[in-house]
């Protein structure tokens, strides 16, 4: 089989820096969404102010997300340039050597960093039910990386991840989609025992034939604007991470294999909250307008989706300025595609809320409404047929 070039198969955005790392070992969980071979990590350290020095790191297959537990023999050593220890500069990211790991779609990946005394850049989120990415801390000090029974590690902490923002392998899949948005994206109040609307899209895509598959990156943030203003809810952005211009490169263009930007966003930045005041529709769309242009530029197509309701008065200016963004990625031509979310989840009888038992709050799906959204994509907005046109493929390993 031909490999393409190496595609992102899952991805998480660091939202600030939290501390600094105590005398233990994290050990990182997160979801693959393709196969893949040949497996590499990246670790970051965009917010701290001192460097992240990695004494250790190790990448093995979880057989669950809740468990520290490791498939017996497939915890490997990573290395960064043949060197088993790495500095990474504040503002610095890195990528490990290629590692003789091979993966599966919906194999859970362990990152298992030991950095003490280093800047935790991380992101911490309140997570879905399903598929949960989250981290364990080692119970004593030291070096645990290596510990494949799980023995040296406490409880799972849902939601947490620290330094690793990344994980790519060479792949059969044609190439990557990447979920640019804020909470809706990232999980938050998804709740009702299912996973994200990206999980669903991606076990969704995972039913195609390995070479006509693409794989799903997400990097939402909780919190996160489409604009560059002050944060509504932390001025500080430790939060919510730098808006959504400020951090295309690092998490969306810098990331083998892209194919389709997939932007959900605008919700904070029409809600407005304590710390900014609500944005008006125009800066909203300039904000959509620019990062279209530098997703095209790159080369990868740009897909919108509509701004789903926020439970603001029918004929008020939050309300007004919604549709007018909805009606602006509707018909602006600026997108290759259009995704309407809004009209997917909203209610018949009162068009500003989210239908009831899609609804966890005001601006949030609940598992339910994550699935409808997942399921609603039109695969052939990415260029992919719909699975239930074909034959069942089987799902097998890639040979390294």
């Amino acid at each position: 089989m031909a490999f393409h070039p190496p595609g992102e198969l899952t991805e998480s955005s660091l939202q600030g820096v939290h501390g600094t790392a105590p005398d233990v070992t994290v050990r990182n969980v997160l979801t693959v969404t393709a196969n893949g071979a040949a497996l590499r990590i990246r670790l970051g350290n965009p917010f701290g102010g001192t460097p992240l020095v990695v004494r250790s790191a190790w990448v093995g297959v979880q057989p669950a997300t809740h468990s520290p537990v490791l498939v017996p023999g497939s915890n490997r050593r990573a290395t960064f340039g043949f060197k088993r220890t790495v500095t990474v500069p504040p503002g610095g990211t890195v990528w490990s050597d290629p590692l003789p790991l091979t993966v599966r779609s919906g194999d859970h990946v362990a990152v298992s960093v030991y950095a003490p005394g280093s800047p935790i850049n991380d992101h911490t989120f309140p997570p879905p039910e399903s598929d949960t990415p989250g981290s364990f801390l080692s119970a004593g000090p030291g070096d645990a990386g290596s510990d494949e029974s799980g023995t040296a590690y406490g409880a799972f902490s849902p939601g947490n991840l620290w330094w690793v923002d990344a994980v790519s392998a060479v792949s059969a899949a044609r190439g990557t989609i990447v979920a640019l948005g804020d909470s809706i994206t990232d999980g938050y109040n998804a709740f009702g025992g299912g996973p994200r609307w990206t999980d669903v899209l991606a076990a969704r895509i995972g039913q195609l034939p390995p070479g006509r598959r693409l794989s799903v990156a997400n990097a939402g943030i909780s919190g996160n604007t489409v604009s560059v203003q002050p944060n509504p809810y932390d001025p500080t952005t430790q939060c919510c991470g730098p808006p959504a211009p400020s951090r295309l490169d690092r998490d969306v263009l810098s990331l083998p294999g892209v194919s389709h930007v997939l932007l959900l966003e605008g919700t904070n930045d029409l809600g407005g909250g304590d710390h900014a005041p609500p944005a008006p529709a125009a800066q909203t769309i300039d904000a959509m307008r620019t990062i279209a242009a530098r997703v095209h530029a790159a080369g990868v197509k740009m897909i919108g989706a509509t701004i789903l309701p926020m439970c603001n008065a029918a004929g008020g200016a939050k309300e007004q300025a919604r549709l007018a963004v909805n009606d602006w990625i509707r018909t602006s031509g600026t997108f290759d595609a259009v995704l309407d979310f809004d009209a997917v989840l909203r209610d018949p009888a009162d068009p500003t809320v989210i239908r009831q038992a899609w609804r966890n709050d005001c601006y949030h799906p609940n598992a339910a409404g994550d699935r409808v959204l997942g399921e609603s994509i039109d695969l052939s907005v990415f260029g992919l047929p719909r699975p239930a046109a074909l034959a069942p493929a089987g799902d097998h390993r890639l040979a390294g």
